[in-house]
């Protein structure tokens, strides 16, 4: 670790009982994930051999490299310009989806990372069912200024399934109990959608017809009706 700042964000993920409660419950210690948005690698150690971080930053490139982590340079939404040939067990991305100019074609593009068996855990900051708890800081963070995209539980369901993946459920981790913890989550400030790539997923006809022609959807129609 180099700086105190960097140092704190390390120890704070290392003692969060949340990534504790995904990292056992998706056995991640084990497995090969792809984080993108990785940031310093923070939760890129503590994944399985083979992972790797993605991240627009060269200063963060450079701390993977003198740290042993994985972390390559490039851009999220255009993830499949970086020619990455292995399929990961699982793409992980937390706090990066609320940043993204084109959520929807960064779900689609991720389709091509990804076998029948690779999971996606999306983790998004999200309005609670009340709109009001957003005035207590507890849930503020959900409305910072540099987010550009904003969800609540059933929009943010949607816009996973119209971009071609299943959601298996949302939870926000709080509690090792699934139970517990589904219980809470229409009020949770931050959930976790775990999916799984929906290979019989196509566009509608009427979808495929607007977009035929156009270069800009040439990607994305190749994709989910390939």
């Amino acid at each position: 670790m180099e700086s105190d700042s960097i140092k704190a964000m390390f120890d704070t993920v290392k003692g969060s009982i949340t990534f504790g409660n995904i990292l056992n419950q998706h056995n991640l210690r084990q497995k090969q994930v792809l984080d993108i948005g990785c940031g310093f690698g923070q939760y890129l150690r503590h994944f399985g051999p083979g992972s790797m971080g993605v991240t627009s930053t060269s200063e963060e490139v450079s701390f993977g490299s003198r740290n042993q982590l994985n972390i390559i340079k490039g851009n999220a939404e255009e993830i499949v310009k970086l020619n990455i040939e292995t399929k990961f067990d699982v793409v992980w991305a937390n706090n990066l989806f609320e940043h993204l100019l084109s959520p929807h074609a960064f779900l689609v593009k991720l389709k091509t990372l990804s076998s029948s068996n690779t999971s996606l855990i999306l983790g998004v900051p999200v309005i609670p069912m009340f709109y009001f708890l957003t005035h207590l800081k507890f849930w503020r963070g959900m409305l910072a200024s540099n987010h550009i995209n904003f969800f609540n539980y059933h929009s943010l369901k949607l816009t996973i399934e119209r971009a071609g993946w299943k959601v298996k459920f949302a939870r926000p981790y709080i509690f090792k109990s699934p139970l517990l913890d589904r219980i809470i989550a229409r009020l949770a400030p931050h959930l976790y959608f775990v999916c799984e790539n929906n290979a019989e997923y196509k566009y509608p006809e009427k979808k495929v017809k607007e977009w035929e022609g156009e270069a800009y959807y040439k990607d994305l129609l190749k994709i989910n009706n390939s």
